[in-house]
């Protein structure tokens, strides 16, 4: 009788404990994450954008039309039509260092993912082992035995609380976020090469300019010498155009500097050295500037923008930390179970009396622990309130930067509109300048007065055409440019930046 209640007590303890895990199990534990809502804004500048900008005189003075609601290209460098271009950006995101890394870090990520999927599955461990030990005797037992085991052993932690689904979406949000950090920081690095072979090219070109108004102010040198010699302008003339000569030549080595130093980025940024690489030359003549501009909704940008979408799995990330933080209030279920055999003997190690075996469950759940778990759950939650703040700071400076580079561009047409007739105007009145210094119409001092303009000029409107292209390019990374092909592609890496998101810590270890 006694033997059959312990029987009927045995069956009905099965399930009893199956019932009450899976009441337990539709506990669900922390906050529900809610993904942030789009920004309430329809536009990017206070006062509305006009529909194109100026058109102007020059290769890079045609007017550029906005087209909102389209989102940029791909690859949006190609908007230029410029092959070096198009070939240094290539060069750089197939060997850039940094983003080789982050690639590397992107797979382990996704490596972590999988090694957290584990944690849903029993863990099954096959064991054998051989024992050959020497005890003092007793009762007749042998002092030196031997004994051979083997089994099989299982262990599972049931996901009562939901505890094993938060760990599991704490790794997938992190592998997101480098995700996206990936994309942003190839998005970066286009932007940047891009950059410094425009910067390179406008300063090729102030180089160039700077030469030539050297060659001019040599000969008109020359020239005010021999009016010198026959008495025809004061040793005055000779010695304000040598300073002026000299002037000129000065600003040269500065551009020359700046020149070298943005080759040196660009080797760089493509994961040369300076000393072997062979520059990709770009010239501001090479370049097509665009005439129609995409200009991406404020919602679209909030959900497409790289460094968004990082700031948005981080965001996601710390939920889940808030999460993790509360199941450790929680007891943890294990269930373990084991089978095998053990024999003092090799011959008798398969006997059926040798066969052993164990069922357990076993509850840990806390008590008292000073105050620290209380502590970790305030640190998850404030650790969610700076990513959301960070989040919200991110929106805030990919709007500003969008919003700067829209009026950027118009203020460009406008300035290269006026540096243009300025450099047109000072090219006429210098040729009249001098068709006057030679017929003795002016002195030389006039004539000086009228060469400086002119220097003036034309280094400001080369100037103004890189900032154009410059500005051009800036509209485009503001935007996010679009996600990066796979790394399947032959100019691009797998998934899709100039600065880079800070890195979430490292999921928490499963408990």
């Amino acid at each position: 009788m006694h033997t059959e209640r312990r029987s009927h007590g045995r069956a009905l303890t099965g399930p009893f404990v199956a019932v009450l895990l899976a009441a337990l199990a539709g506990c669900g534990i922390g906050p529900r994450y809610r993904a942030p809502s789009a920004p309430p804004v329809g536009r990017y500048t206070q006062r509305p954008m006009p529909a194109a900008t100026l058109a102007t005189h020059g290769s890079a003075g045609g007017a550029q039309r906005f087209h909102y609601g389209v989102s940029p290209h791909v690859r949006w460098w190609r908007a230029f039509r410029s092959r070096p271009l198009d070939r240094l950006v290539a060069l750089a995101l197939k060997h850039n260092n940094a983003l080789a890394a982050d690639r590397a870090r992107l797979l382990r990520a996704r490596a972590v993912v999988v090694a957290d999927e584990g944690i849903f599955y029993p863990q099954l461990n096959a064991n054998l082992g051989a024992l050959r030990a020497k005890s003092p005797a007793h009762g007749g037992l042998p002092g030196i035995y031997s004994l051979y085991t083997g089994g099989l052993s299982v262990s599972y932690y049931p996901d009562v609380f939901g505890v094993n689904k938060l760990l599991y979406n704490s790794a997938e949000a992190q592998a997101r976020l480098v995700r996206d950090q990936l994309r942003a920081a190839a998005l970066a690095l286009a932007g940047n090469v891009a950059i410094a072979a425009v910067q390179a090219a406008s300063d090729r070109a102030q180089v160039r300019a700077t030469r030539r108004i050297i060659a001019q102010e040599t000969e008109l040198l020359r020239l005010t010498k021999l009016q010198y010699q026959t008495g025809a302008v004061p040793y005055l003339s000779v010695v304000n155009q040598e300073s002026q000569l000299a002037t000129s030549k000065a600003a040269l080595p500065a551009l020359l500097q700046q020149l070298a130093l943005e080759r040196y980025a660009l080797a760089t940024l493509i994961g040369s050295f300076p000393a072997q690489w062979h520059p990709v030359h770009l010239r501001l003549s090479s370049l097509h500037l665009p005439r129609n501009l995409p200009v991406s909704l404020p919602s679209v940008l909030a959900r497409s923008r790289p460094d968004i979408r990082a700031a948005t799995e981080q965001m996601r990330y710390a939920n889940a930390q808030v999460g993790i933080a509360d199941a450790q209030f929680y007891p943890v279920v294990q269930l373990t179970g084991s089978i095998g055999q053990e024999s003092l003997t090799a011959g008798h190690f398969f006997d059926a009396a040798s066969s052993v075996w164990s069922v357990g469950a076993s509850l840990l759940a806390p008590l008292f622990h000073g105050g620290t778990l209380r502590a970790q759950r305030r640190e998850a939650l404030e650790f969610y309130a700076e990513a959301r703040a960070t989040y919200q700071e991110t929106v805030l400076g990919a709007f500003r930067q969008v919003a700067g580079s829209l009026r950027a561009l118009d203020h460009d047409a406008q300035a290269l509109r006026d540096e243009g007739d300025a450099y047109a105007a000072s090219q006429e009145a210098l040729r009249l300048a001098r068709e006057s210094y030679r017929a003795g119409a002016i002195d030389s001092l006039s004539l000086l007065t009228t060469e400086a303009l002119y220097s003036q000029a034309r280094i400001a409107y080369v100037r103004a055409e890189g900032q154009r292209y410059l500005d051009t390019v800036a509209l485009y990374t503001a935007l996010g440019g679009g996600p990066l092909p796979s790394r399947r592609h032959k100019d691009a890496p797998a998934p899709n930046a100039v600065k880079r998101v800070s890195t979430a810590p490292s999921p928490k270890e499963s408990r």
